[in-house]
């Protein structure tokens, strides 16, 4: 069964930084892009960042571009996801998601297994 299962969300204060992760298991984690979900409050569910499987490809949101760099370790199974310079509106639900194959897509659909996700939250 592909689970994802994420950690390292937190309250902090605003400039502040975060690492997340997500650890993989169930699939050959190696062989699917990865990208990074956040859901604010009242807001749409976004694409914050994705790598290909390869980890050469990457794709970055505007609102995040700069400030958060996503990363994986394939022997590891592990998705990263380090934010800096933390900002109040980066307050969200952050969820971790396979992609259909080795090469991201920026549609939604295109990321069949989720995680539960995890909280972060930034105080001004």
């Amino acid at each position: 069964q592909d689970q994802l299962t994420e950690s390292g969300g937190d309250s902090v204060q605003s400039g502040g930084s975060l690492r997340l992760s997500c650890v993989a298991s169930g699939f050959a984690f190696n062989l699917y892009a990865m990208g990074w979900f956040r859901r604010g409050p009242e807001k749409e569910r976004e694409l914050v960042a994705a790598i290909s499987a390869d980890g050469v490809m990457t794709y970055y949101a505007e609102s995040v571009k700069g400030r958060f760099t996503i990363s994986r370790d394939n022997g590891l199974n592990t998705l990263y996801l380090q934010m800096n310079t933390l900002e109040r509106q980066d307050t969200a639900l952050y969820s971790c998601a396979r992609s259909g194959g080795p090469m991201y897509s920026l549609s939604h659909y295109s990321y069949p297994v989720s995680g539960p996700g995890t909280q972060v939250t930034v105080a001004s």
